[in-house]
């Protein structure tokens, strides 16, 4: 198995294989809570329009999504997995756009296979791959708007390769715990709690809390959960 790790959107451009998409801050953290709430249908769009497009002909569909972190205007939800953490989404239909992780989805068009994943099933995906046993992987970290690299990502994406190798990283909690300091610090500034609350950082940093995968079909546009 050829493991590769990449960076940002030109990343997902290049990946080949079983590509995972990483994107810890927050979308598919946001995404795992989404699914964790029964969300019906899970749909990852790179533009805005497009998703207020899909809800004109779907009033019912949900719209989830941020651009420089704060929620679009016209939309139900923001990329806050604390402003969803306590919603039923029983047969709702979601459609998400993000600045980063949703982009990685749409610019990955070499991938044979998609998977979304974060921190919170990061392990999960790690089973998954194990199971399918490709040729090659692409780990690719979204970064900060697919343009800057982050902390937290490149983590997820060197915690999922060091078991797949058999290698686990020492001192999870302790590398966890330093991204308050830096990616993450964010999180801790009071004057951007409207946009980046503090319990999304707690929410974000759950490592496996989540015992399942999302994978996205190209057929129908959606993130598929399995088990992992």
């Amino acid at each position: 198995m050829n493991i590769r790790i990449l960076q940002l959107v030109e990343g997902a451009r290049q990946a080949r294989g079983l590509t995972v998409i990483i994107d810890v801050f927050r979308a598919f953290t946001v995404e795992a809570w989404l699914s964790h709430n029964h969300a019906a249908s899970i749909l990852p769009v790179g533009d805005v329009q497009a998703a207020l497009a899909y809800r004109s002909t779907h009033p019912g569909a949900i719209l989830c999504g941020e651009r420089g972190g704060r929620k679009i205007d016209g939309f139900d939800f923001g990329n806050s997995p604390s402003s969803i953490r306590d919603t039923d989404f029983t047969g709702k239909t979601v459609v998400h756009t993000t600045s980063a992780g949703t982009q990685g989805i749409a610019s990955a068009v070499g991938a044979q296979e998609l998977v979304g994943a974060s921190l919170v099933n990061a392990a999960a995906v790690a089973r998954y791959i194990r199971r399918r046993n490709p040729e090659e992987v692409s780990l690719v970290c979204m970064g900060l708007a697919g343009e800057r690299e982050t902390d937290e990502d490149t983590l997820c994406a060197r915690y999922i390769q060091s078991l797949l190798l058999d290698r686990p990283l020492d001192g999870m909690p302790a590398r966890i715990d330093r991204l308050r300091h830096t990616s993450g610090a964010k999180f801790f500034d009071p004057a951007q709690q409207e946009v980046f609350p503090r319990e999304d950082f707690t929410l974000c940093t759950q490592l496996d809390r989540f015992s399942f995968v999302l994978c996205y079909s190209r057929e129908d546009g959606c993130m598929h959960r399995v088990e992992g």
